[in-house]
This record gives structure tokens, sequence and C-alpha cells, in this order.
């Protein structure tokens, strides 16, 4: 139960997280990558901290502080300023389909790093998943906007960040809460975008913002950071990394119908074909190995 409520997780944090990147759309026009970034995550911050106070969560020991530190900087400053940055040049469709490489950058440096065993079930539910991405945003592809191309190699470079925050946070989120954890981590990412905003006067259009912005801003930081990367970390500690990056695959379903919706970008019928191809990719990833585990356990009573 604690691995499927871990893939369930992963799956409602992708889900939002789709959603953050038509909203982050939404924004960027208005409010240069790093001004997005510390409203998401310092507003993540504030609504986290006292639901971990609150809550009495083991915070990561003084010996996990550097490390705590460090990835916090890696996943929530450089990681949104890559992401933010990208929207700039592609559309929320196009960025999120970049960003679903996650699961096979997961997969082949979690087993370049001895994190998780390669299995062929697993192998095969990622590039099922990830073809159902390509499937549901296949349209989009062929009316890319010029230089989208530039967008997507940020979005698949803020992948790299998360499949290493995700395969390097794992262990620690088992020494400590996950939402402790993840305060913690944000706080310091949230510190670094909020400094080098107030260096750069980032924040200098916030005083022509209207009530949409300002909802667009609150949204990315309540349920676009806080609930989102609570989710994330949560599936971290119950299940592999690469289990828990296939989820994304969900996030450009997400994506493509906020984008729809605030931006009017086109909805066709490979979406629906996406979304079968997407949860069949999930489901043989995330079911790997338990008919072996489950055939283990009758020869071990045996021994």
């Amino acid at each position: 139960m604690g691995e499927i409520s871990g893939v369930l997780a992963a799956v409602l944090s992708s889900g939002l997280g789709g959603t953050s990147i038509g909203a982050t759309r939404y924004l960027v026009g208005s409010l240069d990558p790093l001004a997005i970034g510390s409203f998401r995550f310092g507003i993540g911050f504030l609504l986290l901290l006292p639901l971990t106070l609150l809550r009495g969560d083991r915070w990561p020991g003084r010996g996990d502080w550097a490390a705590a530190t460090g990835l916090g900087i890696l996943f929530f400053a450089l990681f949104p300023i890559l992401f933010n940055a990208s929207l700039i040049f592609t559309t929320a469709a196009r960025g999120a389909l970049a960003l679903s490489t996650l699961p096979l950058l997961s997969l082949v440096i979690g087993a370049a790093l001895g994190a998780e065993a390669l299995s062929w079930r697993k192998s095969i539910g990622v590039v099922i998943a990830t073809f159902g991405v390509a499937v549901a945003l296949l349209s989009d592809l062929t009316s890319a906007p010029s230089g989208a191309w530039r967008g997507d190699l940020l979005m698949m470079a803020a992948a790299l960040c998360m499949a290493l925050y995700g395969i390097w946070s794992k262990p620690l989120i088992r020494r400590s809460g996950p939402i402790a954890f993840t305060t913690m981590s944000m706080a310091a990412g949230a510190a670094c975008l909020i400094l080098l905003s107030y260096i750069r006067s980032s924040f200098a259009p916030v005083a022509g913002f209207g009530a949409p912005q300002w909802l667009a801003a609150f949204y990315l930081g309540a349920f676009g950071a806080a609930l989102t990367f609570y989710l994330w970390a949560f599936a971290l500690e119950r299940t592999t990394p690469t289990r828990v990056a296939i989820s994304v695959t969900v996030n450009p379903i997400t994506a493509s119908l906020v984008g729809a919706w605030l931006l009017n970008e086109p909805l066709r019928w490979n979406l629906a074909a996406g979304i079968v191809a997407v949860f069949a990719g999930i489901w043989i990833a995330t079911t790997a190995g338990r008919r072996a585990q489950a055939a283990r356990v009758p020869a071990s009573g045996q021994a």
C-alpha cells in the first residue's frame, strides 16, 4: 500500500505541475523567470513551514544540512530558472513534452549511479508513457513557434536537475520527514531566487499587477510549489525515483488543458490517445517486480 500511495501522490503532483506550466506561461510575459520562481517558492515555503511545525515532523539532521541546502539550490533555484526561461520561447504543451524526458533521464542516471536496478519491464513502461506524450502532442510539434527549440533544450536541462534531485534526495528524505526536508530545501532555493531578483530589480513589474496576475502567482505558490512538491517528496519516500519520475508524463496532459483554457492553445484528438498510452506506461512501470516479489515470499518461507 505504501508503494501504491507513493505512485498516486507522484501522479497527482505531476498533474498539478502541468497546471503550473500553464500558469507560468501566463505570467512569463509580464515577469522574468527569477521573479516568478521567487513568488512560487517563496509562497510555497511560507505555506509549508507552519504545516511542518504543527505536525512536529523530523527535520534533517545537522549532518544533512549541507546536502539539503545544495539540493534545494539545484531544484528550487536552478530548476525554476531553467523551467521559467524555457516558457519564454515555447508553448505550455511543448514545454511539458520536453520535461517528460525526466523518466528516461532518471532511469539512465539512476542505473549509472547504482541508485536502482534497471529492469526490462520498467524500461518498457517508461518508453510507452513517453511515446504516449508524443502522441498526445504530435500536432503541437508540427506547428511549433519560431525558436521553440531553445525552450525545449532549457526544459530538458530543467528535467536533468529534477532527475538528479529525485535520486540524491531519496536517502535524505528517508532520514527525515518529507514535508520537513522539502521545506528546508525550498527555503534555500527561494532565498537564492529572492536575492537574485532583488539584485536584478526583477520585482519592478509587480507594481502593475492586476487581480489575474496575483491569482496566478498565488496559485503557483500554493498548488505549484507547496502541494506539488510535498506530494513529490511523499512519493520519493515510498517508491523508487524512476517510478516517481514516470508520473511526469501526466504533466503534458494537464499543461495542454490549462494552455487551451488560458492561452487558447489548440486541443486535438491526439490528447485522448496519449492519455491511454501514458497511463498504460505508468501501470507497466509501477507494477514491475511485484510478481517476482510474490514468488520470493513462498520460497523464503520454505527455507
